[in-house]
């Protein structure tokens, strides 16, 4: 592999261009743990923010009353640079795969004034029947949202 290629690959070089959708997310004092930074966990909170936040506005996702809905059965991070409080931070999206029942999210965070991600990571949702929880096509009107962020 190609020292280009490498740097192509490598989720710290990447900028906010390399996304579709942001949304800008503050951090809360109760973020930050005892090590002064933002805690491992939080950060997928402001995934499950940023990608639950983009379905809502943009597919119609209802979350209380729709029959099917969108289940996390896999996620990662890295963790690049720490984050704190009170820092805003920029959270960016965008669509790697979407199959029948599933979509990839990928996610940066970026903190202001900064050009490369402070952490980066993934989503995977199925959409399943709610109370049944088998895997059903994903709804049309988020599959279209979807689409628009497909890299």
């Amino acid at each position: 592999m190609s020292i280009e290629t490498m740097s192509e690959t490598d989720p710290k070089k990447q900028t906010r261009a390399d996304y579709k959708h942001s949304l800008k997310i503050p951090v809360r004092l109760g973020d930050v743990d005892i090590y002064q930074h933002v805690n491992n966990v939080v950060y997928y909170s402001y995934f499950d923010t940023l990608v639950n936040d983009y379905m809502i506005r943009f597919g119609g996702l209802d979350m209380v009353n729709d029959k099917v809905i969108g289940l996390v059965v896999e996620t990662a991070c890295r963790f690049h640079q720490s984050i704190n409080f009170p820092e805003t931070i920029d959270a960016c999206l965008r669509t790697t795969k979407i199959g029948n029942s599933s979509v990839r999210h990928e996610i940066g965070l970026f903190r202001e004034g900064e050009t490369h991600p402070a952490a980066t990571g993934h989503f995977v949702h199925v959409f399943v029947e709610r109370g049944v929880q088998k895997p059903v096509p994903i709804p049309p009107q988020i599959r279209a949202a979807l689409e628009k962020l497909l890299v």
